[in-house]
């Protein structure tokens, strides 16, 4: 590299770095000896909710809960001299906003004596791929449940329907009800099993590149044609959206199973809607089990309702199995939305405020037959 060439990169680094900076998506701050914020990334002006401007003129503490642990890691890097990281640090105020929890990471600048950076990650990120992790973990928990009631508990419940029915052709009249109501409660009870067989389903998933608006589409036709017949149904799509990798049958049984708890929590409120929407939201990125390949999931599909929502004790727990606010539930409906997605690569969550539901699919896109065909091989697991 010549002389004149250098001096040029070299005139381009701090734009270059500062470029940088600015396109992570996490909070950057740079705290200098004397404790006041040198410096303040785009994301750091959107979570302190002042310009970097501003933030310059004001010490790290100034900007903070009083007390807060981030203040002592600042002190320990300085003292150490090298970095240090800090998981669930509540910076929950009145400035900054309620239920700020977040993992933060401080190292030392070492052309800098006495200033550090402080790179900070909102914990909403994580908890996805927590609550995620953990459908996974009660999915094949009932899996093993589900392969034990299907051997040990269908054949005797097959007896016992048999011996009412014989029972029913001897009794009087007036006992006949009551072996009805055993065959009834059998057959409930065979019904219940055959759907937790599902989850004991683990062959790999047949999947191929779609589109997505057709399956919303259907979905929405088969809902008008029964359930939602009495409910608005809007759409919001994004025309754009690249095809997902993914099994239609499939797909069609997660966005029926919203759409009908969307709608069964709306019950006959006469302004009930559900508003089904697409977007491109890039950013997620999680590890493939058993590789070394990160997977994006920029595909967002969400069911939104105006139902009563869901008690916020509940949310965290809402993809568990047996899990239900609905009196004659089984609660495996949610559970068996997180499965799939799951087996798919994705994500699903849901947010709930007030009087506003959404239920939230985050999924890869397709990226073209032969990838997807590498990428099938390890069967979307996370």
């Amino acid at each position: 590299m010549t002389d004149k060439a250098a001096d040029q990169n070299a005139g381009k680094a701090p734009d270059l770095a500062l470029a940088v900076l600015n396109a992570i998506q996490n909070p950057v701050i740079l705290v200098d000896v004397d404790g006041f914020i040198a410096f303040a990334n785009w994301e750091a002006e959107s979570f302190f909710g002042a310009s970097a401007n501003h933030l310059a003129r004001h010490k790290v503490s100034a900007v903070i809960p009083f007390g807060s642990p981030l203040l002592t890691l600042i002190d320990q890097v300085r003292e150490r001299k090298a970095p240090v990281s800090e998981y669930r640090v509540d910076l929950s105020s009145p400035r900054l906003g309620a239920e700020k929890l977040v993992d933060i990471y401080v190292a030392p600048v070492t052309t800098e004596p006495g200033s550090v950076v402080v790179v900070i990650q909102e914990r909403s990120m994580a908890d996805k791929i927590d609550r995620q992790l953990t459908h996974r973990a009660a999915a094949r928990s009932v899996t093993g449940l589900a392969s034990m009631l299907a051997h040990e508990i269908k054949n005797p419940l097959s007896g016992i329907r048999g011996a009412a029915q014989l029972l029913e052709t001897s009794v009087l009249d007036e006992d006949r009800a009551l072996t009805r109501l055993i065959c009834d409660e059998t057959d409930r009870i065979v019904s219940l099993v055959d759907r937790m067989e599902v989850f004991s389903d683990e062959r790999p998933i047949d999947r191929v590149p779609l589109n997505i608006h057709s399956v919303l589409d259907h979905v929405k036709a088969v809902a008008k044609a029964g359930f939602g017949r009495d409910i608005k149904i809007t759409e919001l799509y994004d025309p754009s959206l690249p095809p997902v990798y993914a099994n239609r049958d499939q797909l069609v049984q997660v966005f029926l199973n919203l759409i009908k708890n969307a709608a069964e929590a709306i019950g006959n409120r006469p302004d009930g809607e559900i508003q089904l929407t697409t977007a491109y939201r890039p950013g997620i990125r999680l590890s493939v089990a058993g590789t070394r390949e990160k997977i994006s999931l920029p595909l967002e599909f969400c069911v939104h309702d105006n139902g009563p929502g869901v008690p916020a004790d509940l949310v965290p727990h809402l993809f568990d199995p047996f899990i239900t606010t609905k009196t004659n539930g089984s609660g495996l409906g949610l559970a068996l939305v997180a499965k799939i997605i799951g087996g798919h690569g994705g994500i699903v969550e849901c947010d709930s405020q007030g009087s506003r539901t959404t239920f939230r699919v985050l999924m890869p896109a397709s990226r073209g037959a032969s990838e997807d065909d590498d990428f099938s091989k390890t069967k979307g697991h996370i």
